[in-house]
């Protein structure tokens, strides 16, 4: 338990292999004063078309990229990120969680799908086992299965993750019979699972943490919805907790700001964050410097109205957002309750968009779903889309989060139909 951590170790072999690109290198240094560059190959911002970039924001005020900073926005620009906007996630990052950990950085990514996949290259390679939670996100499973590493399902419950069947899954680990060594890396959505709904609290998270330190796993703390908690106060993070530094955490403005700016960031061990920005080097270069130049002048609002605080102001717009995913999800479980009732089972979420529910006397969600449901005008998603192992479930996935509250109250009035339908159909 605690000690340093040896990540090399953890490394694959062609994460461990990265090297600086040799131009991208330059990069840091031909903002410092009095440096002449005739060694990258960036093209000269004069022949750029863009004179200005205005934005409005829903309240009337405007943001404007002009100048200095639009040519910063449309040139290259640094892998780990804008520094403007790096020093604004930064201070956010130790403002909401601390820093347990001194040895911790941030890289600006391409939405956490981006760093999540390049995380998912460097701990795992053919054959290699990962535990991730049995449901998780099938977006993460779309990654991982070509990959060929064996997913281990840990049983979770209306609260999340169970500790003690990880612990269990660990202790009783024979690499002989299992053809694999013992897991060391774990993959979990600890707030508003995608796509349970359900959320860790503070004693789990603890708990979690504490078998992943007798363990020696790595955690990837997959985080998207932790600023849609409702409620009175949003529960610590993993990386709130990690004095060893062993979390590695993935944030981003998908459900917050704009999904299609593409804009996230990990957060972690150096060590670990330096492999990812190799990989980006290597593949994206970098973020979109628009995207996260608007990113970046949307914290400037925020400073200039909260006495240069920008994270008080980000933590009150995310306030506004939350409480908006609370009231749909409100008339999500009031229709639920309305239609469902004898029919269904759910948990009540606590946070995020998502809301997972057990058909009654359905062994296997996916023909009525995907064919049944769909043919009735409503669009769910089947349980077995998030198994690791791709199994039958009898659980559906709803999303609470764009429809209507008429839309939400007729979709579960036609599923309920489906449901009495396909009971009766059972009863003949």
């Amino acid at each position: 338990v605690g000690g340093a951590i040896d990540y090399a170790s953890y490394l694959t072999r062609r994460s461990r292999s990265r090297r600086p690109s040799a131009i991208r290198a330059l990069q840091p240094l031909v903002a410092m004063p009095g440096m002449i560059s005739l060694g990258g190959g960036m093209p000269n911002p004069s022949t750029f078309p863009f004179a200005k970039l205005t934005a409005e924001l829903t309240d009337g005020t405007s943001v404007e990229l002009s100048g200095a900073s639009l040519e910063a926005a449309l040139q290259y620009s640094p892998t780990q990120g804008l520094p403007a906007l790096v020093a604004h996630l930064e201070r956010l990052q130790d403002d909401e969680h601390g820093r347990a950990s001194e040895d911790r950085q941030l890289c600006v990514t391409t939405g956490s799908a981006d760093a999540l996949s390049k995380a998912f290259d460097a701990l795992l390679v053919e054959g290699d086992a990962l535990l991730v939670e049995s449901p998780t996100y099938s977006g993460s499973l779309a990654y991982l299965q070509p990959l060929g590493c064996r997913l281990v399902g840990v049983p979770c419950d209306g609260a999340g993750l169970q500790p003690a069947a990880l612990e269990a899954v660990l202790a009783g680990w024979d690499e002989a019979s299992e053809g694999a060594r013992r897991p060391r890396v774990l993959y979990t959505i600890p707030t508003g699972s995608n796509p349970t709904g359900a959320s860790l609290d503070a004693e789990r998270k603890r708990d979690l943490y504490a078998v992943a330190r007798r363990y020696g796993l790595i955690i990837l703390e997959d985080d998207p919805y932790y600023w849609l908690q409702f409620g009175a106060a949003r529960t610590p993070s993993l990386l709130s907790m990690d004095v060893d530094g062993r979390v590695l955490r993935f944030d981003s403005t998908s459900k917050l700001l704009a999904s299609g700016a593409r804009v996230g960031w990990a957060t972690g061990p150096a060590a670990l964050i330096e492999r990812l920005e190799l990989h980006t080097q290597a593949s994206n270069l970098h973020t979109c410097g628009v995207a996260q130049a608007l990113v970046a002048a949307l914290f400037d609002v925020w400073a200039e109205r909260h006495g240069g605080d920008a994270s008080a102001g980000f933590a009150s717009h995310m306030d506004g957002v939350a409480d908006f995913y609370k009231e749909r999800r409100d008339v999500f479980i009031d229709a639920a309750e309305r239609h469902l009732a004898g029919l269904a089972d759910w948990s009540v979420p606590t946070a995020g968009m998502f809301c997972w529910m057990r058909l009654r006397g359905v062994d296997d969600s996916h023909a009525l779903i995907s064919a049944k449901a769909r043919d009735a005008k409503v669009l769910l998603v089947p349980g077995q889309s998030f198994m690791p192992c791709g199994s039958a479930s009898p659980y559906v996935r709803a999303a609470y989060s764009t429809a209507s509250p008429e839309q939400i109250d007729e979709a579960l009035r036609r599923l309920a139909a489906l449901l009495r339908d396909a009971e009766g159909a059972r009863s003949d």
